[in-house]
């Protein structure tokens, strides 16, 4: 039953030879003339800046919970929210009763209850709570700080949740205009009705930016809907909610994002602005489609901060870097980039166009859609229903006096000749094609019907890319290279082989992924004369290929293997993303 206080924990350190006496001694002074000490024993010695006697590097709240575990016995544990069911922790206690006793439910299996506790010998409430859930009890020691934040984040999404159940409907205003500001957690006045779907989304919202997610999965099923977020590339589970209270949240966002509510048989698409925790403004992009079980609700978050970036943090070599701006700081002709869906093309062409963007030029962009609004560019979106194609809109951006022109993806014949065109008659064409790699891209212009000749004297250069996970700084560890797995990654090219690469660990910053952020890898075909030579009514993409690799183009491969010789990825990331090039 016994609680901690500054006295018995300051003690404790300095038997355990944690804290010299000294320091001891100026704690317990400050304590007892500070008036506002409601914190725990360990957040308030944190709070202090001292030296830890044992390794002179100062305490922090982490290794402090670390050297409670060590002495309690118990399970240091780090509350991951993206790896707790909420939805089956709340229900283990009453929100009054985890606040009494400040403990938090992190896990339930069939056996067993995980109890969280910055108290370990505090056990008045363990009895009760196995006795009323028939369930063996597991504490493990955890952050006070991070038990206070999730036990109030928790039960108030899982309230939300619950009253949103019993309700029969949800209803919202509309708001019309394209640029309205959605001010996340504003309750002021909300309608008694809708108040619990306010909660859930506001959260859902936050949570999202708060764990760098770059889209928002809502996916109905049978009983449940899941709520998925996309971190580095990989989709993460994060709650299930009942498919009414889902519905309501589904509506809630389209009503926000301008959409049909009433429409739920055809794909919609829409957008919001709102603002992140660090009260900068982000858009996110939403689309709707009709499943089986419902609608199904992606959002794409475009975080400004996250799309625009200088060259070198998109992962640019300075050869990579010094290429690309050669090709694109050309007064006309056309630069493609390729690659798949989710391979960074938007960020790459978006910070491309920022720099090129000075007071001096016109940049004009056609997109479907506009994945975000820029100040800076002339932003024109595709509206099929009144055919505004990309080829029409191309046609009427010629007539806007444009120096520089985006065109969001070249896919049949009319967008290609006009993008020809407009080259041809004194304007920089940037656009997207779906191909594996670079050569390829010229293949695709020939089979859509574009003439030879006139890809000769449009295209300047071609750049596929693709976006690898980087490993994480804080915990990578050296490892001594795999010479098979490095052939593999390089072959048929003879790349030297580094020493030592690193290797994934995973910690508390990279949720034991051992990866944190993405970076590209690019392979850069400027258009050379040789290389035009070679062009024809038959072209050859092998010798295409050939040529190109000669005159120092490196493939997706090899620009990866370099990553991975520098310590910022791993083979096996590198062979995951990247195509096959074995000729």
């Amino acid at each position: 039953m016994l609680l901690l206080d500054l006295q018995t924990v300051v003690s404790d350190l300095v038997q355990t030879g944690r804290l010299i006496q000294q320091d001891a001694d100026e704690i317990l002074a400050r304590h007892r003339n500070a008036d506002q000490l409601k914190l725990h024993p360990l957040e308030y010695i944190a709070s202090q800046d001292l030296k830890d006697a044992s390794s002179g590097e100062s305490f922090d709240l982490d290794s402090l919970m670390s050297w409670l575990a060590d002495l309690s016995g118990q399970a240091n544990f780090h509350i991951d929210p993206l790896k707790i069911d909420a939805a089956a922790i709340t229900p283990v206690m009453s929100h009054a009763y985890a606040l009494r006793h400040q403990i938090l439910a992190v896990e339930v299996t069939a056996d067993e209850i995980v109890i969280a506790s910055a108290q370990p010998w505090h056990s008045g409430w363990e009895d009760n709570l196995r006795h009323t859930n028939r369930k063996e009890i597991r504490r493990v020691i955890a952050n006070p700080t991070d038990i206070r934040r999730y036990t109030s984040e928790f039960y108030r999404l899982a309230q939300s949740v619950l009253g949103a159940n019993e309700l029969n409907g949800v209803q919202s205003t509309q708001l019309n205009s394209f640029e309205q500001m959605l001010e996340l957690g504003n309750m002021k006045a909300p309608d008694a009705n809708d108040q619990h779907i306010v909660n859930i989304v506001d959260w859902l919202l936050q949570y999202a930016f708060e764990q760098r997610a770059s889209d928002i999965h809502v996916e109905p099923r049978r009983e449940q809907t899941h709520l998925r977020f996309r971190i580095d590339g990989v989709l993460h589970l994060i709650y299930q909610m009942p498919a009414k209270v889902a519905a309501a949240v589904t509506s809630r966002l389209k009503i926000l994002g301008r959409m049909n509510v009433a429409e739920k048989r055809k794909p919609q698409d829409g957008r919001l602005k709102t603002r992140n925790p660090d009260g900068n403004e982000v858009e996110l992009r939403l689309s709707t489609l009709p499943t089986a079980f419902g609608e199904k609700l992606v959002m794409r978050i475009f975080d400004p901060d996250v799309l625009v970036k200088g060259f070198g943090e998109l992962g640019f070599s300075r050869e990579d870097e010094r290429r690309w701006t050669n090709m694109t700081g050309q007064p006309n002709g056309i630069v493609l980039v390729t690659g798949p869906t989710g391979s960074g093309k938007t960020t790459t062409l978006y910070s491309t166009l920022k720099s090129l963007a000075t007071e001096q030029v016109n940049v004009c962009t056609i997109e479907d859609p506009i994945e975000m609004v820029e100040s800076s560019f002339n932003q024109m979106q595709v509206q099929h229903n009144i055919d505004l194609t990309f080829a029409s809109g191309l046609r009427a951006l010629l007539r806007q006096d444009p120096d520089i022109i985006m065109v969001g993806e070249i896919r049949d014949l009319e967008t290609a000749e006009m993008a020809i065109q407009a080259a041809l008659t004194g304007h920089l064409v940037l656009s997207t094609l779906h191909t594996n790699d670079a050569p390829s891209a010229i293949t695709r212009l020939l089979e859509l019907g574009v003439p030879h000749y006139l890809i000769k004297a449009t295209v300047l250069g071609v750049m596929a890319q693709r976006l690898v996970r980087t490993l994480c700084p804080s915990c990578k560890q050296p490892m001594k290279l795999d010479k098979s797995g490095w052939k593999s990654l390089t072959r048929p090219w003879s790349a030297p082989a580094p020493s030592q690469i690193y290797q994934p660990v995973g910690c508390l910053e990279c949720r034991d992924t051992g990866y944190r952020g993405r970076a590209g890898v690019y392979e850069l075909m400027p258009m050379s004369q040789s290389l035009k030579t070679m062009l024809g009514e038959n072209t050859d993409i092998e010798s295409l290929r050939r040529q190109s690799i000669k005159e120092g183009m490196y493939s997706l491969r090899l620009s990866g293997a370099q990553k991975v010789a520098s310590g910022l990825t791993t083979i096996e990331e590198v062979m995951r993303v990247t195509p096959d090039q074995q000729h």
